[in-house]
């Protein structure tokens, strides 16, 4: 296979040292503290979970799970449940450091989780996801509730896992607790809105970020890496606003029409064959040339990242990352050099955590809101976010990834110091 068959996927060692690089570039730029950066580079707990799932041939099968609080200064922790074959200690703890640095850029109250098991959710059964959930929330359950840490959907799991996790904890209570998770059905107190939530933001920081380099959406070109349920969203809603989806990649495969993809038509054929490989909507490209598509914009919302080699062919005017880890701090420089202006992952991809918040404070109200309302809602967290952003690299000088890191540090070292250290 040529060597740029496969965009390049960081490895899980390399996702724990890019979030501390970041972190310690804000932290450098702000001088702050020893004692500050002692505490914020680590994680306030981890736990470590190994259990046995009865499997559909009445085997058991051992399972690795993980959960991690990086911060819980400024609220409950918060946070993706993620099942994957390569996940890692180390890749949880990163995640749960970006997750800190976005609910405070958001200015939600909420601190920095994540979690998830080391597993193939492909390979099982439905029967048998289920029994790992409900396993997997059994065991950090010790962690877990409404005013500690508020687990949410993210790679491999869904509305229907956190409507497992929500019945366990809530079965081992003896009442319904709706806000111990986010993400969930609306039939059990889920949230409108919630499943296009990240779409909806990536979106929002595209139309933005092209705004304010006099583009309008109305006819950009986008490329798009990523064809999971956040990428499609994404491409279905910046098509809906007049842009044309140019080209779309899984990682390995991708598709590409000059005259605008049929965005319906792509996410159809990779529900059906789990790839783009062979999809008949455009002429393929392999994922790694993805970058040297001619486009306005290229949102980044898959596990991918960009290499060196791929920014000096990028072909891209705008990039947005709406999911963590896309892009190196030497592959910033490069981007940089060459004029190509990037919309860090901490806000690219914050609508699912804005509309986590949002389904969180519903339920603990016993109150809900209509679609508008939260379109309302989550379109006026994000835009503040951003120009929150925006203005601190007008005035800085910075990157918007540094301006958006430091606002973010600043913000969880400043609860630190107004709480002070106990005892």
């Amino acid at each position: 296979m040529p060597s740029d068959a496969r965009a390049t996927t960081l490895d899980q060692k390399s996702i724990l040292q890019l979030a501390l690089r970041q972190f310690d570039a804000a932290a450098d730029y702000l001088h702050l503290g020893s004692g500050f950066r002692r505490i914020l580079r680590q994680s306030r707990r981890e736990l470590t979970v190994t259990f046995p799932v009865r499997m559909s041939d009445d085997s058991f099968a051992m399972f690795t799970g993980f959960r991690v609080h990086h911060n819980i200064v400024r609220g409950p922790a918060a946070g993706g449940i993620r099942y994957h074959p390569d996940l890692t200690l180390d890749a949880v703890r990163a995640l749960a450091m970006w997750s800190t640095w976005r609910a405070a850029l958001l200015r939600i109250p909420f601190g920095g989780a994540y979690g998830g098991v080391v597993c193939d959710p492909t390979a099982m059964t439905v029967e048998e996801r289920e029994h790992l959930t409900r396993r997997f929330t059994t065991e950090i359950s010790i962690l877990l509730g409404p005013d500690r840490d508020i687990p949410s959907p993210d790679r491999s799991t869904d509305s229907q896992v956190m409507g497992w996790i929500m019945d366990t904890f809530s079965m081992h209570h003896g009442y319904s607790i709706p806000a111990v998770v986010t993400g969930k059905p609306v039939s059990i107190g889920g949230s409108r809105g919630w499943a296009s939530s990240s779409g909806h933001g990536t979106a929002v920081f595209c139309r933005e970020l092209a705004r304010q380099h006099g583009l309008a959406l109305d006819g950009a070109r986008i490329a798009l890496q990523g064809s999971g349920p956040i990428g499609f969203s994404v491409a279905r809603i910046l098509a809906e606003h007049g842009a044309i989806v140019v080209a779309m990649a899984d990682g390995r495969f991708g598709v590409a029409q000059v005259g605008g993809l049929d965005v319906a038509a792509v996410a159809r054929y990779f529900d059906e064959h789990e790839s783009l490989d062979g999809c008949p909507q455009g002429s393929p490209v392999l994922g790694g040339a993805l970058a040297a598509v001619p486009c306005d914009i290229l949102v980044l919302s898959g596990f991918e990242h960009i290499d060196e080699s791929a920014a000096r062919r990028m072909e891209a005017r705008l990039i947005v990352e709406g999911a963590y880890g896309g892009i190196a701090p030497e592959v910033d420089a490069v981007l940089e050099e060459r004029g190509i202006e990037v919309l860090p992952d901490i806000p690219g991809g914050s609508g699912g955590a804005a509309a986590s918040y949002f389904e969180w404070v519903q339920d603990i109200q016993e109150t809900f809101w209509s679609d508008a309302e939260i379109a309302d809602r989550l379109e006026g967290l994000l835009l503040r976010a951003y120009h929150d952003v925006y203005e601190r690299h007008q005035r800085n000088g910075t990157s918007l990834r540094l301006a958006a890191h430091c606002l973010a540090v600043e913000r969880v070292a400043e609860a630190h110091r107004i709480r002070g250290l106990y005892p």
